[in-house]
């Protein structure tokens, strides 16, 4: 039994604020994924949206891809809609072999508006829970037939963003519906990542190990600020060099057997910390930790 490493291309680059690491190369990010002991990288921007150009640049770097973001639209779209919408991203990473879909709901999120306040973010009322419920379990049912699970991801400013949110979504939708528990939203959202973890495992198939720095996360709670702001003061960083204890969860991964992705992934503006810098931090810790509940870590 083993997990493997990956890490997500937000360190050296941002989608969301382009002026954040704009100017560095997908060659350099996967170079110092590499360089830092990852195997896998996440889906971003500037990578090429066709397995012919991308599999041989992966290849270069001795890179996996290991899943990736989407940003649906559920509330809004049908379920057929969003399956055409799905469809380009869906074709790329089965190419890929890439382990899921990474989902998210981005109707109405505040996610990326500066000026919004977090605690504004958007919520739905029961009839719409039943209706977005339905329709994520359509879309789970779609992926899960094409090979490609859908691995929900829970994120501040938007729908789905607390324990709570999370818990409700998985008790109302059917077991296609897969999750991505990312440790650093969880506690922004002032959840807890082990209960969700113990709790509703058979669930969890993809892990974002994101640290929060602590009087950040505070002053961010306390101040009511966006998530922009949040991120750009600082409050996310990798594991390692924040609040979050990860050995119980690893511990924990180990018990239930555990054998998927642990991503590292943390919206910093690579000015202030440096991509390879910090990826290097990220995966010492990793190592090291998980070499201390004696959870194996894939080699390839």
């Amino acid at each position: 039994m083993s997990v493997k490493l990956g890490v997500a291309p937000i360190a050296w680059s941002n989608d969301d604020m382009p002026e954040l690491g704009g100017e560095t190369t997908l060659d350099q990010c996967l170079s110092e994924a590499n360089q830092a002991g990852f195997i896998g990288v996440e889906f971003g921007g500037k990578f090429p949206k066709n397995s012919e150009e991308l599999i041989p640049k992966l290849d270069k770097y001795k890179i996996d891809l290991c899943g990736g973001w989407y940003g649906a639209n559920l509330r809004k779209n049908t379920v057929n809609e969003e399956r055409e919408y799905l469809r380009s991203q869906l074709n790329l990473f089965k190419d890929c072999n890439s382990p899921c879909i990474v989902f998210a709901e981005v109707s109405g999120s505040i996610q990326g508006d500066q000026k919004r306040k977090l605690s504004t973010r958007p919520k739905m009322d029961n009839d719409e829970w039943k209706s977005f419920s339905y329709k994520i379990s359509e879309i789970g049912k779609y992926l899960e037939d094409e090979g490609m699970p859908l691995a929900y991801h829970h994120h501040m400013g938007t729908v789905i963003e607390t324990e709570a949110d999370t818990m409700r979504l998985l008790d109302n939708t059917n077991d296609s519906v897969k999750l991505t528990l990312d440790t650093g939203h969880m506690l922004f959202a002032q959840g807890n990542s082990q209960k969700i973890l113990e709790s509703y495992y058979e669930r969890i198939h993809h892990i974002h190990c994101k640290d929060i720095r602590k009087n950040i996360l505070e002053k961010s709670l306390k101040n009511d600020l966006s998530f922009r702001d949040a991120f750009l003061e600082g409050a996310f960083t990798v594991p390692g060099d924040g609040c979050i204890d990860y050995r119980p969860i690893f511990l924990t991964l180990k018990e239930k057997n555990y054998t998927g992705w642990l991503v590292v992934e943390a919206e910093q503006d690579p000015k202030k910390a440096n991509p390879l810098e910090y990826a290097i931090k990220g995966y010492k810790y990793l190592h090291k930790t998980l070499n201390s509940v004696d959870l194996e870590i894939f080699k390839k």
